[in-house]
């Protein structure tokens, strides 16, 4: 199953704003989903560039939202734990929460906001990786949808 995934600071395929990014305030985008499907336990967001240079590169890992989330706003903290309960990990910047665009300069790259609707709450601490995310999540994806922003310096 599909989930529609959007964002008010820019649409999909376009550029994302500079506040959103490394060249700017470096604040996470304010991201709404559709409803999850029923069973949905949990939802899970993941940032990630596949055009950086050494491979795909994680901006943001967050998971263990509760399944009653229909949005995110916009400046969620760089904490480990939010007051809903969710859990951000460690993106490839080596630190906790959103790390916005930062490409090098030419051609600019793709972000990729993967939604995920999870059958179940993760067990895992704040601060994991992107792999032990991703290891977790296998055979508990119900639905997902992405976003697809742009940015180039």
């Amino acid at each position: 199953m599909t989930l529609e995934l959007s964002c008010t600071a820019f649409r999909n395929g376009d550029a994302i704003p500079k506040p959103y990014s490394a060249d700017g305030q470096d604040i996470s985008p304010p991201l709404k989903w559709a409803d999850p499907p029923s069973g949905t336990r949990s939802l899970t967001v993941i940032c990630e560039d596949p055009d950086a240079p050494r491979g795909t590169f994680a901006h943001w890992l967050l998971f263990n939202l509760p399944a009653d989330a229909r949005e995110l706003s916009d400046n969620i903290p760089n904490e480990k734990t939010l007051p809903n309960g969710a859990r951000q990990g460690a993106n490839d910047f080596g630190k906790i929460g959103y790390g916005g665009p930062s490409p090098p300069p030419g051609k600019p790259h793709r972000y990729f906001f993967k939604l995920y609707a999870l059958d179940q709450m993760l067990d895992l601490p704040a601060g994991s990786t992107k792999d032990q995310l991703k290891g977790a999540m296998k055979g508990h994806v119900l639905a997902e949808g992405d976003l697809l922003g742009v940015y180039g310096r």
